[in-house]
């Protein structure tokens, strides 16, 4: 089967066919480090996660770009705030993201640029812009002349007026347009800024990501990913700027972008009470869980998130390490993923569909009736499952995994050592006291020929 991918620009799916087929190329919109990141910035990390996963697969070479926007008005504005400094705020909040995606197995990308390592490029872009015609200086800043672009509004899909409104985009009275977007724009002496030919100033936002791409991807590249939020004006922008700026007719050849995240059927919002960070999330249960909750719903789709989601998420999790726990040790070294969960993930990253490949193995594993035959499926079963960013601890690991308001693993074999006495005793009173001793603190226990086994719940 041949990777087909929903392209925005398109709006249909298309087989994927790369500049290079030794050599593919990927940007996705990275996070603004001001504050730690909610629930709904990790499904794009999860879907392209899942994706360049599957391209490394695929193909011999790929380069994943995933930028950093650590200059921007919210990051001021937070640093004022709290009086910490911005160098602090960004450095801080960076480092809190890479510790909540690794916990969803994210794997890092091959390039992550800062944008503030990068203000030299965004420079001699804004620079090739005005040179040749696309943009223009007023009143310390530069702007991008939207009217000359007449494909612009081409990935959205929304005429002009439409765009602007939707975007809510400022009118200023420097703007020759109202649709005119900033490229560079002046700082106060209190604002980070740097030198350039216009003043002292520092980029828009649209302008790293399309300086960032060129230098590590080229002027052309194949995919372009993020949310569905930023295709209008974020990558619309970036699109117009980059085409104006190299002379090409495209930038990113695909453009793949996932559905927004809801919670029960609500656009996220801290006024309703129904804002969580990853971290928030992460502290009631285990990334593999989140994972594979932000997997079950196609990554094109609205992802509708509820506690009972989340809740039958773990269960499932729970079900197929338990499952991995009744079969013998296999060696996954050389292990391969099944075909039809490679089928499913070519097809547009058809997750539901791999993951329903995933509960097939599972019990065709429980049902062998050899231990020979059992080692065949759970090889395939971990294979496909990495291949989706899961099932990367052992069953001990996951169902033993740290739980700082409960129970230590000291504590809990001791009970169980208390049990298994009292039951040899015949003082099953005792014994069913300690059970349920157990259970009401999390902790459930089976009896196995193997011995009394244990997880969280």
């Amino acid at each position: 089967m041949t990777l087909t991918v929903f392209n925005t620009l398109s709006r249909k799916k298309e087989e994927f066919a790369p500049l290079d087929p030794n050599h593919v190329r990927m940007y996705v919109c990275g996070p603004t480090v001001y504050d730690r990141a909610h629930i709904g910035n990790a499904r794009p990390i999860v879907v392209f996660d899942t994706l360049y996963r599957l391209l490394k697969l695929l193909y011999p070479k790929v380069t994943y770009v995933r930028n950093i926007t650590d200059v921007d008005d919210k990051i001021i504005k937070r640093s004022k705030e709290s009086g910490e400094p911005i160098s602090s705020v960004t450095e801080r909040t960076s480092r809190l993201f890479h510790e909540d995606i690794a916990e969803l197995n994210a794997l890092p990308p091959d390039v992550e640029p800062r944008a503030t390592e990068h203000i030299a490029e965004m420079i001699a872009l804004v620079k090739r812009l005005v040179d040749r015609g696309y943009a223009y200086e007023a009143e310390g800043h530069v702007l991008f002349s939207v009217s000359k672009m007449p494909s612009y509004g081409r990935l959205s899909g929304r005429s002009m007026d439409e765009m602007i409104a939707g975007a809510r985009v400022e009118v200023a009275p420097y703007k020759k347009d109202a649709a005119d977007f900033v490229l560079w724009k002046p700082s106060a002496a209190d604002q980070p800024g740097w030198d350039s030919p216009w003043g002292f100033g520092r980029p828009g936002w649209h302008l790293e990501c399309s300086a960032m791409s060129s230098k590590y991807l080229g002027e052309t590249f194949d995919i372009h990913g993020g949310g569905q939020d930023l295709i209008f004006p974020h990558h619309e922008n970036e699109i117009a700027q980059s085409c104006c700026a190299f002379g090409h007719d495209f930038y990113a050849k695909y453009w793949i972008h996932n559905g927004h995240l809801m919670v029960n059927g609500e656009k996220m919002s801290k006024s309703l009470g129904n804002f969580f960070t990853i971290r928030e999330v992460l502290d009631k249960v285990p990334g593999e869980a989140v994972r594979l909750y932000m997997m079950s719903t196609h990554y094109h789709q609205p992802l509708n998130w509820t506690e009972e989601g989340l809740k039958q998420a773990k269960q499932a999790t729970d079900r197929i390490y338990t499952a991995l726990r009744n079969t013998p040790d296999v060696d996954v070294s050389d292990a391969l993923p099944c075909a039809e969960v490679v089928d499913a993930l070519q097809d547009d990253l058809n997750t539901p569909k791999a993951i329903a490949r995933l509960h097939f193995l599972v019990s065709e594993m429980n049902k062998a009736k050899t231990p020979e035959d059992a080692a065949v499926f759970k090889k395939l079963l971990i294979a496909s499952a990495h291949l989706m960013g899961l099932l990367y601890k052992t069953p001990e690991e996951w169902f033993k995994g740290s739980s700082p308001e409960g129970l230590s693993e000291t504590e809990i074999d001791a009970l169980i050592r208390k049990r298994a006495d009292a039951r040899k005793a015949k003082d099953f009173a005792t014994a069913d006291a300690v059970r349920k001793e157990l259970a009401d603190k999390g902790v459930l226990i089976e009896d196995t020929p193997a011995g009394t086994q244990w997880k969280r719940v």
